[in-house]
């Protein structure tokens, strides 16, 4: 015997999402104080390049066409983060280059130090990313383990 679970009038899921998303800002913002990340912390922020809201140069947007992962570990300038975005500036191949993501934007957020990582459901109408190149835009780094330690992931997937 199976129950139909009724569809919810209370958005869980978006709600859900947009506190997960507050996380990665609360972070940013207190790495903004200092401009400067503590201990061995490093960010990998993976974004829609096309999502609205993202400023970023039409250079990256041709390289990156869909999605775009970002490191934040050695190199970058002028972090600035508000309740609704964070612009940081970074270089690729040598040129510099100022970037704003909101944070409606971010698929994924993920620290190599701690093995903490975030992962967002793409929004409504998003096709399944392409695979792309590394980020260029920072030095040696950790490699992430996948034994799933420290992520965080949900899924709403109702079954029907």
């Amino acid at each position: 015997m199976t129950t139909n679970v009724p569809d919810s009038l209370i958005p869980y899921d978006e709600i859900v999402q947009e506190a997960l998303r507050a996380v990665v800002g609360r972070v940013l913002g207190t790495v903004a104080a200092t401009q400067a990340l503590p201990g061995g912390h490093h960010f990998y922020i993976t974004f829609k390049t096309h999502a609205p809201g993202v400023d970023i140069p039409q250079r990256l947007i041709e390289r990156f066409p869909d999605e775009m992962t970002i490191v934040l570990q050695h190199r970058f300038w002028d972090l600035k983060v508000d309740d609704e975005k964070f612009s940081v500036g970074l270089s690729f191949n040598q040129v510099p280059a100022m970037l704003n993501i909101p944070f409606s934007a971010i698929t994924g957020f993920h620290d190599p130090a701690v093995n903490f990582e975030l992962r967002f459901q793409a929004q409504e109408g998003d096709v399944e990313p392409e695979q792309h190149d590394e980020a260029e835009n920072d030095g040696p780094s950790a490699k992430p383990t996948d034994d799933g330690s420290n992520v965080v992931s949900v899924d709403f997937k109702r079954k029907k």
